[in-house]
């Protein structure tokens, strides 16, 4: 894939100039902070109706309507952070106006939009790739270390869940009846993404959703059992949960583990912690239980960072983009396949890549 400039241009020209659409959660909590954290990139502009928000967090940014943001030839790269509905056209045109492009998860609503923006940015020669920062999660991190050194012996089952403790429904585009709202493209893109990132794609998978709490008006709780020969890997979330299960619980022949906690990330970001600050990413090791008499577990350190940082290196041409807009399809396939299976109460079977 040809690149806008080679290794020796990064080195010599100026920081690549960024320009972020939206500044709710995503846009002022993850990207910009993380942007501000990696000296290959430059915050140029934002466009929001935060107004107010950018300029008391990001003096000197400019704030452009969401056109002139993605007509401006001075930006090189454009982050999405808008409402799931809007990312596929989004990205679509920025492809086309010559940017390289991230977007936030869930890539899509349909995995024909995400493969057939993959094939586009191939056809443009720019990178895009999708925010599945919880990939660079010091748990998930440190689960798949372990079972890359084979601790588990043959693994029988893996679960992993995301609960909350939130009985009244929030009054914001996510919890509400819209094209991508509700809890299985929000927290389910994360587990999925990482359930396939650590097996690949299922086999088959069945699924049972539903809206829980009164007035809920998209899914706020799921159950997703994935089939890869004789390892099952749950998959659940739920938005009424007084005390959480473990994040992560791991069975297998000759050992297990559990983990309690979701990564600390997300909150040291809200809280004004960075990357390379004091304790960034870090974990007490006492939130892992080791099972069936294996050894304690050394946790590794959270990284969102890296996401960034890889793309830097993508788009000089020294390495692959952090997360491929085809791994990104996937997920979108998996959503796809469990919306199905929960309205036709039955098992589905997903085509697997060879």
């Amino acid at each position: 894939m040809s690149q806008s400039r080679s290794s020796s241009e990064d080195s010599a020209r100026a920081p690549i100039r960024v320009g972020l659409l939206g500044y709710g959660l995503s846009g002022a909590t993850f990207h910009a902070p993380l942007l501000a954290a990696e000296p290959a990139f430059t915050l140029a502009a934002v466009a929001t109706r935060r107004a107010g928000d950018v300029t008391r967090d990001w003096p000197g940014v400019r704030v452009l309507s969401q056109d002139a943001l993605l007509d401006d030839p001075a930006l090189e790269l454009v982050v999405i952070a808008t409402p799931n509905d809007s990312h596929a056209s989004l990205a679509e045109r920025a492809l086309l106006a010559g940017k390289h492009v991230v977007v936030e998860k869930p890539f899509t609503l349909s995995s024909a939009e995400a493969f057939r923006l993959d094939a586009l940015a191939r056809e443009r020669g720019r990178c895009l790739t999708v925010f599945h920062n919880r990939r660079w999660d010091g748990d998930f991190l440190t689960v798949r270390q372990w079972l890359e050194q084979g601790r588990a012996g043959r693994l029988y089952s893996f679960e992993s869940h995301f609960d909350r403790y939130r009985p009244q429904v929030k009054r914001r585009w996510k919890e509400e009846d819209v094209p991508g709202g509700g809890t299985l493209w929000d927290l389910g893109a994360h587990l999925i993404d990482q359930a396939v990132q650590l097996f690949g794609m299922p086999e088959s998978l069945t699924a049972d959703v539903g809206r829980q709490r009164p007035e809920a008006k998209a899914i706020d709780w799921f159950h997703l059992v994935l089939r890869h020969g004789e390892l099952r890997v749950i998959l659940h979330s739920g938005s009424v949960v007084h005390e959480p299960w473990p994040r992560f619980v791991l069975q297998g022949e000759t050992a297990g583990c559990l983990k309690y906690g979701l990564d600390p990330q997300e909150e040291q970001l809200k809280a004004g912690l960075r990357p390379g600050m004091s304790g960034w990413g870090k974990e007490p090791s006492e939130r892992y239980v080791p099972l069936g008499g294996s050894a304690s577990v050394s946790p590794l350190p959270g990284a969102y960072e890296c996401f960034y940082r890889q793309l830097a290196e993508a788009i000089a041409g020294e390495g692959p983009v952090p997360v491929t807009a085809e791994s990104a399809g996937q997920v979108i396939q998996v959503i796809e396949a469990a919306l199905r299976s929960a309205e036709e109460g039955r098992r589905i079977t997903l085509s697997r890549p060879e």
